[in-house]
């Protein structure tokens, strides 16, 4: 597929600008100026996620064997600490500048290379070569879909049978005009579309409706899914318990934000697909977002957020793939769901985010949890209503979202109240500092 030339352009000028004007800030959004400590710890969480996935590639004989390849590496931030975990490791950006500071960062990892790229394509790298790929925050700046989906098809092509590809869209509501920064957006089915055609095993799909949407997907063998839906199969496959997602006891709430359960499956089919696969709680559908990988004994988690039930009790749970049952049923003890009780997370000025609550820059983010109604969020800072107020789900199952919003025109610097509001609600002032 040929894509517009002068996208490619535009994101070679832009990037390249604001790698020369402060490379650490615009690729770890958060703060100005960053040192070189600061910047690799704004990737840690990141890495952290990376090298759990690294999980579907079971136990390697020797991991040092293995290839990575980083789309959209930037100044190296990434490609540094995952280099650990392969024999070989390569990245690839569009910005001359960026590839420029990444070479001079990883000269001492001698299985670590950067190239530059052509915006749109992994030309430089034969079919079939990689083992795991992987992209954070870069096709969130791409103004392009048919450029992100090129770069999905190039990563088909490079991977191995059997490779991994984990990787970071932009989930929020699709809209228009789309720049080098605020790039374009996907939805979960086109991600799913995407999947089917070319014969990707979807494994996970986290973040949906938020800028920050994660799915892993293992490249299988063209063909697969058709031959599998026409096969008759046994329920061989056994739940061996239902836990919470994130505590881990034996019962999950009806509704909210903690209503998500883990599903511990023994001998769960090998090929079985996130969007393949279903799970049924009292016959309603719940919304799975991992799979696992098998343990030594055949033991996989798969990962699910509960439909909005209006039954509490035991209720039966079924698993299915391809429409046939593939286990005896087994039971989640579900509670009734705690109050909602919306909170502050966090209120730090809207640019520098390791400034906290000195607004150095006029504008504001503030993070809340459990926001029913974002359009009922309301400020003033000494009394002054704040202006421009925006706001975004980040995590749709506790409500998250984020609040930005600027200082009131003329305001003096000093210490400050910031009040904060959400319909009736009135939160305990945050003070401030304006300079």
């Amino acid at each position: 597929m040929s894509v517009d030339p002068t996208v490619a352009e535009r994101m070679r000028s832009d990037w390249n600008e604001r790698a020369r004007e402060d490379a650490h800030y615009y690729v770890a959004f958060g703060a100005r100026e960053q040192d070189e400590d600061s910047f690799y710890d704004t990737g840690k969480e990141v890495i952290a996620g990376l090298e759990w996935e690294l999980r579907h590639l079971g136990v390697a004989a020797n991991p040092r064997a293995r290839r990575a390849l980083e789309i959209g590496c930037g100044p190296g931030r990434l490609v540094k600490p995952m280099s650990r975990n392969f024999g070989e490791i390569h990245g690839v950006d569009v910005a001359d500048e960026m590839i420029k500071i990444a070479r001079g960062r990883l000269r001492d990892v001698k299985n670590a290379h950067v190239h530059s790229g052509d915006g749109a394509t992994l030309s430089q790298f034969a079919d079939e070569s990689f083992d795991f790929v992987y992209s954070y925050a870069v096709f969130q700046h791409v103004p392009s879909r048919d450029v992100v989906l090129e770069y999905c098809r190039e990563a088909h092509r490079v991977m191995k049978p059997g490779a991994i590809l984990r990787a970071q869209f932009n989930g929020l509501p699709v809209a228009s005009g789309y720049d080098t920064w605020s790039g374009v957006r996907f939805t979960p089915e086109e991600l799913i579309a995407f999947t089917r055609e070319y014969d990707f095993q979807m494994l996970s799909l986290d973040g949906a409706g938020t800028q920050y949407m994660w799915t892993t997907w293992r490249k299988h063998t063209p063909g697969w899914r058709a031959a599998l839906r026409a096969a008759d199969r046994p329920a061989a496959s056994k739940i061996r318990r239902i836990t919470h997602a994130e505590t881990t006891e034996p019962l999950a709430p009806a509704r909210g934000r903690y209503a998500a359960i883990s599903i511990w499956i023994h001998h769960l089919p090998i090929d079985a697909d996130l969007f393949d696969l279903e799970v049924l709680v009292s016959g309603q559908a719940a919304r799975l977002t991992y799979i696992g990988p098998p343990d030594n004994s055949g033991l996989q988690q798969v990962n699910a957020v509960l439909p909005q039930l209006e039954s509490t009790g035991l209720l039966p749970v079924e698993v299915r793939w391809f429409g046939q049952a593939i286990a005896p049923v087994a039971f989640l003890r579900v509670i009734p769901p705690g109050p909602q009780v919306p909170r502050i997370i966090s209120a730090t000025d809207g640019v520098n985010l390791s400034a906290g609550t000195r607004i150095e820059t006029g504008t504001f983010k503030v993070v809340m949890e459990e926001v029913e109604d974002p359009a009922s969020f309301n400020g003033d800072l000494d009394g002054q209503p704040v202006v421009g107020i925006e706001s975004f789900c980040t995590d749709p199952l506790p409500r998250r979202f984020e609040f930005n919003f600027h200082v009131p025109a003329g305001m003096a610097p000093g210490p400050r109240a910031l009040n904060m509001t959400l319909g009736r609600r009135r939160f305990p002032p945050v003070h401030v500092e304006v300079v």
